[in-house]
């Protein structure tokens, strides 16, 4: 008998966010390349170092799950879940990533260069499509395991080790962006004051890097 229940509150804004920021980025730099956003060296330089973090971001997302979570569900599990298609989604994710991040460096390095934006772009998307496909699949198929055989301490092990590797600075800004209201509000309850304190620390620069990169 479970103690207690997992709550897939953090991970569900986590997927949210990461299909929305590849989306968002595709679609800027698809701007970019067709002219119609400038491709100042400002604006090429944040859109590096925020893909870098999204990269760094998502791979230790799926590098969680494939450590922590999926020999959690192996055990509590058994034969109720078959993961070996989450795990080919996830062989397929890093190069991928690699991609971005040597595609995004490229576009720093010259960022008048609206081939360079293209490329960009389009590897985006693609990302965008697998994120999309691959969370689509995990919530629908997972979530119901983890909800029916993980207990909320063990659950608690998986989002210590996310949050383990996870630049704060980089993803509670991002949760503030992604969840609803009362998600946020269910957050505050759970987290505390401490929260409201860290991202009052963390906003101002997450959104003057957000105005240079969308205006």
């Amino acid at each position: 008998m479970k103690l207690s229940e997992p709550n897939l509150l953090g991970i569900t804004i986590n997927h949210r966010s990461m299909r929305g920021d590849t989306r968002r980025f595709a679609e800027v730099t698809r701007a970019i390349a067709d002219g119609s956003v400038p491709g100042t060296p400002g604006r090429a330089k944040a859109i590096q170092r925020y893909l870098t973090s999204l990269c760094d971001g998502i791979h230790h997302h799926h590098q969680a799950e494939d450590d922590v979570l999926w020999p959690i569900l192996h055990a509590t599990a058994g034969a109720e879940v078959d993961l070996a298609e989450l795990t080919d989604d996830h062989a397929q994710l890093d190069p991928i990533l690699d991609r971005i991040r040597a595609e995004s460096a490229a576009l720093a390095a010259t960022p008048g260069d609206r081939a360079a934006a293209a490329n960009l772009s389009d590897t985006l998307a693609t990302l965008r499509d697998l994120l999309d496909e691959h969370i689509d699949d995990e919530e629908r198929t997972v979530f119901p395991v983890i909800r029916r055989y993980v207990s909320g301490e063990q659950w608690q092990h998986v989002e210590e080790a996310v949050r383990k590797g996870g630049r704060m600075s980089f993803e509670l800004p991002r949760i503030e962006r992604y969840a609803t209201a009362e998600e946020l509000d269910e957050l505050y309850r759970m987290a505390g004051p401490v929260l409201r304190l860290m991202l009052a620390t963390v906003r101002p620069g997450f959104l003057r890097r957000e105005r240079l990169i969308f205006g």
